[in-house]
């Protein structure tokens, strides 16, 4: 009889190595989502010096957060509204510029120069950290900064214009911030899409005569889509959590009334002196199931298949 040969299977080490990624997430990512979701089910805050439950309220928290206030709005809802608003006039011009740029940099026919330096230079406001860039915008357009000086200087300013006292302006300022921080990364993540695809396909286009438009209409945008999608819920996702640049610009109150005022800033003025554990967490649950509607939305929208 012959002898049966001894088949060696990896598959194992496979687990082996992603044992250590599962069990870091368990402790630091989902045992923390799963305390979040069950201390908004309680009443957990300190009021002075007292400390206040724990106490089951059951979904206590959840209604007074969607309950309107005295003017008739709901303030979560409000600030929502707030955070998506700057989040679309940051985002817009993040992921048009970001597109022509990584089309600009892989583009074999340009072959332009000194792109080394150019990436190094449109990525690095990406490594500052947002709270030192707000402070330096704030300086910047502050009625005594360098922006009020060169306006005056020329002429087209009789006084010094408060940026962040107008909704517009201060709006405007958090949505720039965010677009220079982060159109730099979108940009190398794109480039990256790009070169992933196959230059024969370029080629053959080419060839066929296709116009540089079409090339990028047929070939290009189709390819790179999961790139986008990527991007585009990843942007979302960051957009949704946004607070240190609103909070410093604004100092942490939401300048002018509060139209500048984030979701995040809300949770951390929760947890912030009243250690309202209960209120963070259903602000957290809800945050949480917005961010995930949304990012299925964009999912299905950009994934959608053409007719």
């Amino acid at each position: 009889m012959k002898e049966k040969k001894r088949s060696i299977s990896y598959a194992k080490w496979g687990y082996i190595f992603i044992i250590p990624f599962f069990v870091v997430y368990a402790i630091f990512t989902l045992y923390p989502q799963l305390l979040t979701f069950y201390n908004s089910f309680f009443e957990n805050y300190r009021e002075g010096l007292t400390q206040i439950g724990p106490n089951f309220v059951g979904f206590a928290n959840y209604v007074k957060l969607l309950t309107p206030t005295s003017e008739g709005t709901i303030d979560i809802l409000k600030y929502f509204g707030n955070t998506m608003i700057m989040w679309i006039i940051g985002a817009i011009p993040q992921f048009v510029v970001a597109l022509l740029l990584a089309l600009l940099f892989t583009s074999t026919r340009l072959k332009l120069k000194g792109q080394g330096f150019a990436k190094t230079t449109i990525y690095m406001p990406n490594l500052i950290m947002a709270s030192a860039f707000s402070m330096l915008f704030f300086s910047l357009f502050s009625t005594v900064g360098p922006i009020n000086q060169i306006l005056q200087g020329l002429g087209w300013l009789d006084k010094p214009f408060d940026f962040i006292s107008f909704k517009i302006s201060a709006r405007s300022l958090v949505a720039l911030m965010n677009f220079l921080m982060w159109f730099g990364n979108t940009t190398i993540v794109l480039m990256a899409g790009i070169m992933g695809i196959d230059e024969s396909l370029f080629e053959s286009a080419r060839i066929d005569g296709a116009s540089s438009t079409h090339v990028f209409f047929d070939i290009t945008l189709p390819l790179l889509r999961p790139i986008l999608v990527y991007t585009m819920i990843t942007s979302l996702i960051g957009g949704l959590q946004m607070f240190d640049v609103p909070q410093v610009l604004s100092k942490g109150i939401g300048m002018p009334n509060r139209t500048t005022f984030t979701v995040i800033m809300l949770l951390n003025n929760y947890l912030g002196g009243s250690k309202n554990y209960g209120m963070a967490g259903a602000i957290s649950v809800i945050l949480f199931i917005i961010t995930g509607i949304l990012s299925i939305f964009v999912f299905k929208a950009m994934n959608r298949k053409e007719a």
